[in-house]
């Protein structure tokens, strides 16, 4: 099978937008999580960014072009940082 053209397109936009969707995702589990200990809670926030990055890494390949990609991540992106943004303490 050859190597497809958007491969490169993937690639990114798993990296870049699944790097900030992990983090937005972190940040909804300290959110999410009040009833842990305040360290306990911080350490698995950290812990949860490698698997959502590296699941989003691999699942940019699934779309059927790099476009695709970059729009689902990006409407992920949005949605997971809006949902942070409302329920951020003033």
């Amino acid at each position: 099978m050859p190597i497809r053209r958007d491969w490169l397109a993937k690639s990114l936009a798993g990296a870049v937008l699944g790097g900030t969707l992990a983090l937005g995702a972190s940040g909804l589990f300290v959110q999410a999580a009040t009833g842990l200990e305040p360290g306990i809670r911080a350490q698995l926030a950290m812990w949860l960014v490698v698997p959502v990055w590296m699941a989003a890494l691999a699942l940019a390949f699934l779309w059927r072009d790099g476009w695709r990609a970059w729009l689902w991540l990006g409407l992920a992106n949005g949605l997971a940082w809006g949902v942070w943004a409302l329920g951020a303490p003033p």
